[in-house]
């Protein structure tokens, strides 16, 4: 896995997988496999996620798409 070393001002606030969800009208699961297929950048604190201000900043501007189940 390749890390990388973001700084503080590109940073902003950083917030948890739930506040994430909430400020995008999400389900936290949508927030989570976004971060598993690193399609969403993140930040590592020991074992907690947050996802930074900039990310969600991003995920707005580029519009949020969810994939849609094959039924």
């Amino acid at each position: 896995m390749k890390e990388r070393t973001l700084k503080k001002e590109t940073i902003g606030s950083l917030f948890t997988v739930e506040e994430t969800a909430i400020r995008l009208a999400v389900k936290p699961s949508t927030i989570r496999r976004r971060i598993l297929e690193h399609r969403i950048d993140f930040v590592k604190i020991g074992r907690n996620v947050r996802i930074p201000e900039s990310a969600i900043e991003k995920l707005i501007e580029g519009g949020l798409s969810i994939a849609v189940s094959d039924r």
